[in-house]
């Protein structure tokens, strides 16, 4: 009798959770997405690792995903295996440097780093993204990357090898690093943070708190900051000048409370997600001859 790949899994790996032909919907912050055909969820860095060699040696398409906070899953869903890393989220401390696995909260670790009296990741301290996702990404925000603060990172390579980066070898850009070239899923990260005084730790990071929940459309789930800043320009004033805050398509919005994010008003799919975004697009580039690249990653098949 032949195995299917779903059963294969579900037998190599009764440890780990898995869901077959689950809505990613479930799991983005946008609320939306189509069906993934396996999505397994790693507890361990060890787990990830044979996930992954799993995948290369049945010939299963793989997809990582994190906290999905910066992420459009298209209504089509993703075929083969989808592995999904928020249960590898431990943080800790030795000395001066923070430890955290790919699924932690990047504003929990963020919360660690107060209460051990180190300074550095304060700029990331309402960031919704995972650790994983934010190193992929060198997420920043309030004049601060992750790329100012990462010591190194563990990583596994799509071939199933294990690989340690330095920062200087990460290539880090502007919400850019060499993992997105080249696959690598990161495990943990390592940040080189200072000591500092708890009271003025814990005064910006709830200053910063304060400025994200008066300008940003906290209240609606979204998909974080749609577009790269263009050089030259602020992407939210474009759109607010090209007067396209409210445009609806769907149950998508452009945020009437920041220009810049598109919000899920009610029963939004993913299509209407892509189709404001490409209306956005064209009008900023005739309105304005800028060319608006999104900065938020858009996986998946088309319905």
């Amino acid at each position: 009798m032949t195995i299917t790949i779903n059963e294969k899994i579900i037998n190599e790996f009764p440890e780990i959770k898995i869901r077959l032909a689950e809505p990613l919907s479930l799991y983005t912050n946008t609320k939306t997405g189509g069906p993934a055909d396996i999505v397994a969820f790693p507890k361990t860095s060890k787990q990830a690792q044979a996930l992954v060699l799993f995948a290369k040696e049945n010939d299963l398409p793989l997809t990582v995903i994190g906290n999905a906070s910066n992420l459009i899953v298209q209504d089509g869903g993703i075929r083969g295996l989808v592995m999904i890393l928020t249960e590898l989220n431990e943080i800790w401390c030795e000395g001066s440097k923070v430890h955290a696995t790919a699924g932690a909260s990047l504003i929990e670790t963020t919360e660690v780093a107060y209460r051990y009296g180190l300074t550095g990741l304060e700029f990331a301290a309402g960031i919704p993204g995972s650790i994983g996702g934010a190193v992929f990404m060198n997420a920043g925000a309030y004049g601060g990357e992750i790329k100012d603060v990462l010591a190194n990172v563990t990583v596994v390579t799509p071939r199933g090898e294990l690989k340690t980066y330095t920062n200087e070898e990460l290539n880090f850009g502007y919400r850019m690093s060499r993992l997105q070239a080249e696959d690598d899923i990161v495990l943990e990260a390592v940040f080189e943070l200072a000591t500092g005084d708890k009271q003025q730790i814990r005064q910006r990071m709830d200053e910063l708190n304060f400025l994200r929940a008066s300008k940003q459309p906290l209240e609606y789930p979204s998909c974080g900051s749609v577009f790269k800043r263009p050089v030259g320009h602020f992407t939210g004033k474009l759109i607010h000048d090209a007067g396209l805050q409210g445009f609806t398509i769907g149950g998508a919005q452009v945020s009437k409370k920041h220009a810049g994010f598109i919000v899920n008003i009610g029963g939004a799919t993913a299509t209407d997600y892509l189709a404001v975004i490409k209306h956005i697009q064209a009008v900023i580039l005739k309105e304005f001859d800028v060319r608006l690249e999104t900065e938020v990653r858009i996986i998946g098949e088309e319905k």
